[in-house]
């Protein structure tokens, strides 16, 4: 009647304990998406709770089901970071406590803390798109220990600085080519950090019409000596470079 294939589920309600069945078959990742795609009642959430967490239900004495103790809600975020998103007003602790298990658990925390940012782009520096995406404008700590976790989290940042683009091609050499998408020049240190960690990143550079220096031409083939074969008219000097480090032909 139902498919566990999220991408099929009908949407429309189903009683909860067709819920716990349908929803038992899809995998952690495919949460998400099933619960945003069907609208369920706080109830049903609860219920769902409870029973991932093998806990008896809890009725108070007009048969209302009761919340899932704090206590309890811990032990979901830490099985499930996405559970979050069925706990309704989750404390501060258990919201720390799915964003240090998955930071990207912070899409569902309404009013996150500055201390609640840092913890979600520590684990997953990609996690600052969820917080801008809420009309955040986070704090310069906050992007720099993105780009610190993850390279490539620069692409999010909209007027990255100097010392975040350093950050980022320091982490990976590759996050450069995020830095000319938003039309921006990166200088010098910014080339020579990006080629000493990834010796290819130079064909970014290149790619942009940029003449890339001897030190940063010397520092991808170093880093890559095969870095050389995107330099048009290497230097002897580079070329000679390239021969020790194995490559043959130049």
């Amino acid at each position: 009647m139902y498919s566990s294939d999220n991408n099929n589920l009908h949407d429309h309600r189903i009683e909860a304990n067709q819920l716990l069945n349908l929803i038992e078959s899809l995998g952690d990742d495919q949460l998400t998406a099933f619960f945003k795609q069907m609208d369920y009642t706080e109830d049903e959430k609860i219920l769902y709770l409870y029973q991932k967490l093998n806990i008896t239900p809890k009725y108070d004495k007009n048969n209302k089901i009761l919340p899932v103790s704090e206590t309890d809600q811990l032990a979901a975020v830490n099985k499930t970071p996405y559970f979050i998103r069925l706990i309704k007003n989750p404390s501060e602790k258990v919201q720390l406590a799915a964003v240090n298990k998955n930071g990207n658990a912070i899409e569902y925390i309404q009013n996150p803390s500055e201390e609640m940012q840092l913890a979600a782009v520590n684990e997953d520096g990609d996690a600052i798109y969820y917080i801008i995406n809420k009309g955040i404008n986070p704090s310069e700590d906050v992007q720099l220990a993105a780009v610190n976790e993850n390279g490539f989290a620069i692409r999010h940042i909209k007027n990255p600085s100097e010392e975040m683009q350093l950050a980022a091609v320091n982490e990976d050499g590759d996050a450069i080519e995020y830095i000319f998408d938003k039309g921006i020049i990166p200088s010098e240190d910014v080339q020579l950090a990006a080629v000493n960690d990834y010796g290819s990143a130079i064909d970014y550079i290149i790619k942009k019409g940029i003449i890339p220096s001897e030190d940063v031409q010397l520092a991808a083939v170093k880093k890559h000596g095969y870095a050389i074969r995107y330099i048009e008219n290497p230097s002897e000097k580079i070329k000679q470079l390239a021969r020790d480090k194995g490559i043959k032909n130049v």
